[in-house]
């Protein structure tokens, strides 16, 4: 790189003396992380670009409604607008996403980790720092050269004569609480306005499209709006629109606004739980190979910690509905006829504690479900996450009917479905779209697990293996007990645990089952099957059509072909993109309810009522 910008000089006759920069780190590390994506990853194209939209173009169809999409978490890249004097060398650059993000972690790691990091107890940027949401189309195209995300069906929407007059991208910082999104960014209040304005140009009612946790920040708008108004987002954004007290658009504005919803691979009852626990990469929703990679090669896990735990906006992908939804010990609604073995028990300890006390009384580990993993996990972190997830989210489940109406002005539980009724819109159609057939990593994690008499910090580390030290003491028969007082207590994701033998299988210690290789298939589907169904959740009695795409990858074919249904890959299938084709270009009423898995099944034996 280096050689080469040396050779333009001289082509160009520049005077100009560089300083003596070593650019190898750069292409090392960028050699690095490209030989640690598969090679399917690194080709943007596949040859099937434009044709879902030609197809429908050939029928005469073209747009009909403006059309608004909201990425889901990490998908929209972030760019620094700080002039502090330590942030101005990357002053309007990407610090998420792009080459950019790669090259300042190479020579900036530590300023880099100081501005994507949230104030812990404001949950609002850190002193001298400041990073807002990119803007435009391309703040969620794509995650950098080679790695698209919304760019194939931006293309395909184009063939049907969609530009920026009718297709708007929502980018938003992720990194936020539904609250500070709105407090510091203006973000529903943009949005609000900005669907107003497409309708009042166009004529029509606007078609939203959420992605992940996007569907939760969509939900949260429109409830707010059609009150005092979740790719999660969703959601927030229905309940701030209806609000009297946020958005103040009415009980009526989704019905008058909003023509079509769109979930894709909607994460509404729980994803992430040990990133904030243990700072894993698996369990976070979208985590690509280019942001693992980074995040991964040099940040510990505790630096990790830090940074989800900072980050209020994935929060709200916790855990949702308790034993009701999740099961106990011994059950789960999605354990399938031949389980040796239940979903139910989330977190499974393995072994024995090798010290419980200060007498030294060793003793089992319970194994928990939904309703006790929570605050297990809470107990290992910060106060100052505590507070913000207490002051910002609710995961229980709600069946008052009256109790839910009054939650339409409590904030606190709009990125939860089952605490909140969708909003006044009987005439919205109501898509749940999303994959299944690829492995998933579910909750349920197998821990080992050390424990100290006493712990010298609020918060405990919570690491995914013990560390050599560990390994030596537990090795040591002679070292006092009183020699452990001073250690914190440690747990890890037992990863040397697998048997594929059982159902379902453990592989690295993580159970796996059903879903989209990301997203659970209860968490995805069981609202849209049968959740919605009730006029408690439900009382407009919209129409929810529930669309399963399998996914049927095609070996050698970058991001898995035209037939995936991959959690992110999922975004280039002809299958989805003609979803979002035909809803756009008004034939959405093609669209019929399409089941592979046994999602009804397992959704009938939750306990709803």
């Amino acid at each position: 790189m280096h050689a080469h910008l040396l050779l333009l000089i001289q082509e160009y006759d520049i005077s100009l003396r560089l300083p003596e920069i070593d650019f190898s780190r750069v292409e090392v590390e960028w050699g690095r992380l490209r030989s640690n994506i598969p090679e399917v990853w690194k080709l943007n194209n596949d040859g099937r670009e434009f044709q879902a939209g030609e197809a429908l173009k050939e029928r005469g169809l073209t747009a009909q409604y403006p059309v608004v999409v909201i990425p889901g978490i990490i998908s929209t890249s972030l760019e620094s607008w700080s002039t502090s004097p330590e942030y101005r060398p990357f002053f309007r650059e990407k610090v998420w996403g792009g080459f950019n993000m790669l090259s300042q972690v190479v020579f900036n790691r530590e300023r880099w980790m100081a501005a994507m990091m949230l104030d812990p107890d404001t949950g609002l940027d850190t002193p001298g720092a400041k990073v807002r949401a990119a803007e435009g189309i391309n703040a969620a195209s794509n995650f950098m050269t080679g790695y698209w995300i919304w760019a194939k069906i931006i293309e395909n929407l184009a063939v049907v004569d969609y530009d920026t007059n009718n297709l708007y991208l929502a980018a938003y910082d992720w990194r936020l609480s539904m609250w500070n999104l709105e407090e510091r960014d203006g973000y529903f209040s943009r949005l609000k306005v900005m669907i107003e304005g497409l309708k009042k140009r166009q004529g029509k009612k606007v078609v939203l499209a959420a992605h992940s946790m996007g569907a939760t920040v969509r939900q949260a708008f429109l409830l707010t709006y059609s009150i005092y108004s979740r790719a999660c987002h969703r959601w927030h954004f229905f309940k701030w629109v209806e609000s009297p007290a946020h958005g103040g658009g009415g009980p009526d504005w989704v019905e008058n606004h909003i023509e079509t919803f769109l979930s894709i691979a909607g994460s509404y009852l729980a994803k992430a739980m040990t990133a904030f626990l243990s700072g894993e990469m698996r369990d976070t929703v979208e985590m690509n190979p280019a942001g693992a990679y980074v995040l991964e090669r040099f940040f510990s896990r505790s630096e990790r910690q830090q940074l989800f735990r900072s980050w209020a906006g994935s929060a709200s992908l916790w855990v949702k509905g308790g034993d009701t939804i999740w099961g106990n010990e011994t059950w789960a609604p999605d354990d399938g006829p031949e389980a040796s073995h239940s979903h139910g028990a989330l977190i499974s300890f393995r072994g024995e504690l090798i010290l419980a006390n200060n007498v030294g009384v060793a003793e089992q580990t319970k194994n928990m479900t939904a309703e006790m993993v929570g605050n297990w996990i809470l107990e290992r972190t910060p106060s100052s996450f505590q507070k913000m997830l207490s002051t910002n989210y609710s995961f229980g489940i709600e069946r008052d009917e009256e109790v839910l109406a009054r939650n339409d002005f409590d904030y606190r539980k709009w990125t939860n479905p089952l605490e909140i009724r969708l909003p006044n819109a009987p005439s919205m159609k109501f898509i749940c779209a999303y994959g299944h057939g690829k492995e998933t990593e579910l909750i349920v994690l197998h821990f080992g697990r050390y424990a100290h008499a006493q712990q010298v910090l609020n918060e405990s580390v919570v690491d995914t293996e013990p560390s050599k030290e560990q390994e030596a003491e537990l090795g040591s028969s002679t070292r006092p007990a009183s020699d452990y007082t001073s250690r914190l207590r440690s747990s890890w994701i037992d990863a040397e645990y697998t048997n594929v033998n059982l159902a379902p299988r453990v592989r690295n210690g993580v159970n796996m089952g059903e879903g989209d290789g990301t997203v659970s298939l209860l968490s995805m589907g069981a609202m849209c099957v049968e959740g919605w169904k009730r006029p408690r959740w439900n009382p407009a009695r919209i129409n929810v059509t529930t669309v399963e795409l399998p996914h049927r990858p095609v070996p050698n074919i970058p991001r898995g072909g035209a037939n995936t249904g991959d959690h992110v890959d999922i975004l280039g299938s002809t299958a989805l993109n003609e979803i979002i084709l035909k809803i756009a270009t008004g034939v959405g009423h093609e669209i019929e309810e399409t089941f592979v898995s046994r999602i009804r099944e397992y959704a009938q034996d939750i306990n709803w009522d």
